[in-house]
């Protein structure tokens, strides 16, 4: 593939000598970026004057051009400041992924000093100061310290740009191989790791290579020491393995092999408490550490995943524009990919992810369950749901309408699925950590235990035969009630969801951006939505949502009908534990005098544990003899 290298830093840095000499070297052709200043340009730095952004753009634009028409035939060297980030997002314009570059860095006395004593430029001395302060470090460069002697400056050039990868992927399962392939699309030169087990787990990233055309440039290892060195320092790694133990033995694998500040990226569904300590843990080991959530599944993966980082801010910046790059874009283009916070916030807010993400999908079963009580047919279903699409869209709900159209020769495909539903493990977590930190995420323990539930088959078989149930009444509900009860749900499931990352944000002292957080949810990730989207603004102005005026009369609005559904399920013996559970939920937070009292006194009474009173504000704890 060839490859346009811009060989940038501030005037003085040696980019000229330094391009010249790599373009011989490579045989590529060189071109210097100040040739092609226009003579208006050259006349305003000469008279001492530095150039602004209006400047600069028709020159950068044909800077681009000039790069675009190079490539088509071969790899070239072109030389220019692009001191800022938006320069150089002009200059890749539409070939970002066949851009390199290379970062001149020096401090300013030894560029003043070079620059002063040359004879031989338009730009005077006393201009420098200009372009350190506007000067934007690229975070994805080949850093070259000036200090060097030229032989050693091209060698290292060489060596990075033509022989090592920029980012490594270890573990090459289903969302590991749709990474590798989503950053191999995007240009980027990587290395992929798989293991290697005789008989079972043989020349996996070998084969994987030759199956896809884009893997073409990749590097494939199953030997760990050859894929550590076939990347550039500092190393970006990204681990794509089964949470739990796994990781960690995969970590003291690489230890032996790693740098001082290489960088290690866990994109399981690791535990957010285990993630603090291998950050804590890889610290005395020199070595950063980003614990990282990754929501889109296989297609997620490869066409643009909703990325969660957190952990060691300097080290995500030095892996953001990977990250950033291959994450999906949000509605304004932006990458649903920003770093989160310390620690292990990232794997939380991945963690409560996959929590709502058990209610939603929990939701739509049992609001499947109701329009099959109602007389629809899987069809039928389908089309329901299509039109609700209108005013409550969201992937599980496309994915869900796929899903009842499917047939299998004449019959749905649906129909014939064992119900016992599956679960990995984050669901369970999400309801343990809101148990620890007192949150009532209760939407999400109901989910998590209709899956249990669904798991006792053989029991269920044989209770059902012992207690009689309604199977053939006539549900008085209509089908825009359903979809009222569906919406008011999915609110209470969000408000509970943000409500319990608020909460963990709080405790640990994370400064989470709620919003911020909603908007990478927006694609990308499994529980992207119209209702996510609105609550990107939402969340600007407030951590609760339903405070939000426009959001207590939508409830307001829809609690009638849900009420009703679910009144109706009972009464006829339909199994609706999250739709229920939203209303009890929703009454029990706006109730203004709770039977908590009664407990209370129970407390007090069988274990002196004491309770306050009503008639005095002071805090002062009270103890009855209740005999």
């Amino acid at each position: 593939m060839n490859q346009a290298i811009f060989i940038m830093g501030v005037s003085g840095s040696g980019k000229s000598t330094l391009g010249k000499s790599l373009a011989k070297e490579l045989t590529f052709p060189f071109f210097d970026g100040d040739d092609f200043h226009p003579e208006i340009n050259v006349a305003k730095m000469s008279s001492g004057k530095a150039l602004d952004d209006d400047d600069r753009q028709g020159w950068l634009e044909t800077l681009n051009e000039l790069a675009k028409k190079q490539l088509k035939t071969n790899s070239c060297v072109i030389v220019c400041s692009a001191l800022k980030q938006k320069y150089r997002d002009i200059l890749s314009q539409n070939i970002s992924g066949e851009t390199k570059w290379v970062h001149l860095s020096g401090t300013f006395e030894q560029i003043y000093e070079r620059i002063t004593n040359r004879s031989d430029h338009f730009m005077p001395s006393e201009l420098l100061k200009s372009q350190f302060d506007i000067l934007e470090k690229p975070k994805r460069a080949i850093q070259i310290d000036i200090c060097l002697r030229p032989e050693q400056i091209i060698k290292k050039i060489k060596n990075e740009l033509m022989i090592t990868s920029e980012f490594g992927l270890f573990g090459l399962g289903v969302m590991g191989k749709s990474l590798c392939r989503n950053l191999a699309n995007n240009g980027f030169k990587i290395s992929m790791f798989n293991r290697h087990v005789d008989d079972f787990e043989v020349d996996i990233a070998k084969n994987f290579k030759a199956q896809y055309p884009e893997l073409s440039e990749a590097k494939a290892f199953d030997d760990i020491s050859r894929f550590v060195n076939s990347l550039q320092q500092p190393r970006r790694i990204m681990l794509m393995v089964n949470a739990g133990k796994t990781i960690d033995y995969v970590i003291e694998d690489l230890l032996p092999h790693l740098s001082k500040n290489d960088i290690i990226i866990d994109g399981g569904n690791s535990n957010y408490k285990k993630t603090k300590e291998r950050y804590d843990y890889l610290k005395t080991k020199g070595i950063h550490f980003i614990g990282s959530g990754v929501s889109g599944g296989e297609e997620g993966a490869l066409k643009g995943p909703s990325i969660m980082p957190s952990g060691d801010k300097d080290a995500y910046d030095n892996a953001a524009s990977f990250l950033e790059t291959i994450s999906a874009k949000d509605k304004n283009g932006l990458p649903c990919c920003t770093y989160v916070g310390p620690e292990g916030s990232g794997q939380f807010i991945k963690m409560v992810h996959n929590g709502i993400e058990y209610v939603e999908m929990q939701l739509l079963a049992e609001v499947s369950t109701i329009l099959e009580a109602l007389g629809q047919y899987p069809d039928d279903i389908a089309n329901t749901l299509e039109t609700w699409q209108d005013s409550a869209n969201s992937y599980l709900i496309e994915i869900t309408t796929a899903i009842f159209r499917k047939k299998e020769g004449n019959d749905w495909l649906v129909k014939k699925i064992l119900d016992k539903a599956g679960n990995k493990g984050t669901g369970n977590w999400t309801t343990i950590a809101s148990a620890e930190l007192g949150v009532p995420s209760t939407l999400i323990s109901s989910a998590l235990f209709s899956r249990y539930i669904s798991f006792y088959k053989d029991e269920r078989l044989q209770l059902n035969k012992s207690f009689e149930t309604i199977n053939n009444s006539e549900l008085d509900i209509e089908i825009d009630e359903v979809l009222k009860a569906y919406q008011f749900a999915r609110i209470i499931n969000h408000y509970q969801g943000f409500k319990l990352i608020a909460e963990a944000s709080n405790k640990f002292e994370w400064n989470l951006n709620l919003s911020e957080i909603a908007r990478i949810w927006t694609n990308g990730c499994i529980i992207r939505s119209t209702l996510m989207e609105e609550l990107v603004e939402v969340f600007k102005n407030t951590t609760n949502i339903l405070t939000n005026q426009q959001l207590i009369d939508v409830v307001s609005q829809y609690r009638p009908a849900a009420k009703k559904v679910v009144s109706q399920c009972v009464l006829n013996d339909i199994t609706v534990p999250a739709l229920g559970e939203a209303i009890q939920f929703l009454n029990g937070i706006t109730t203004k005098y709770a039977s908590a009292n009664v407990i209370q006194a129970q407390r007090d009474y069988f274990g002196a544990h004491t309770y306050q009173r009503l008639d005095d504000n002071s805090g002062k704890s009270y103890h009855s003899n209740w005999e």
